[in-house]
């Protein structure tokens, strides 16, 4: 992730061609909608606007099939560590019964057991704590991208929704 200059800020990041180009697909299509009577509304075609719509979301950024990737790998690793962490757990338990039940060290036993246990609920947190800091800096590393891709779209909003000026009257031919 790089950091942006306050006096030099970066460029946003390029928007796929493709992309464009069914965003303005979308936009002429409703410019040349008809209007529905004593309405602001328009009519459009609901399938070819839906299909339109389903090109555009399959060419949106890797970034965002990206980061919910990283959320649900983010997840499962949080399960695996927290597996380890019971497996570890179980193991120190059942060592230190078995310990317990040989009399000559059964101080060493519990010693053991606490250090296992200790160690096993540090290293968890340890691990949870990592992963957590992984997730945080890829979400916000998406969330930057889902914010420059949500002023594009409030962009192309905007400009979807500017008067075109007014066009010139058609000569008349007699």
């Amino acid at each position: 992730m790089t950091m942006e200059h306050p006096d030099h800020p970066q460029p946003p990041p390029p928007v796929p061609g493709r992309l464009l180009d069914s965003i303005e697909n979308l936009m002429i299509e409703i410019e040349n909608a008809r209007q529905v009577p004593l309405s602001n509304s328009v009519m459009i075609n609901q399938d070819e606007t839906l299909d339109e719509l389903a090109g555009i979301q399959s060419a949106l950024p890797e970034e965002l099939r990206a980061a919910r990737w990283m959320v649900r790998e983010r997840e499962a690793y949080i399960a695996r560590t927290n597996e380890k962490a019971r497996e570890v757990l179980a193991d120190a338990k059942q060592r230190s019964e078995h310990m317990v039940s040989e009399s000559y060290i059964v101080q060493e036993a519990v010693e053991e057991a606490n250090t296992l246990v200790r160690n096993a609920e540090t290293e968890a947190r340890r691990i949870r704590l990592e992963s957590e800091d992984f997730a945080e800096r890829h979400l916000a590393e998406a969330e930057q991208v889902l914010a420059e891709l949500l002023r594009y779209v409030r962009e192309a909003r905007a400009e979807l929704h500017q008067t075109l000026p007014a066009q010139p009257e058609p000569p008349v031919s007699q």
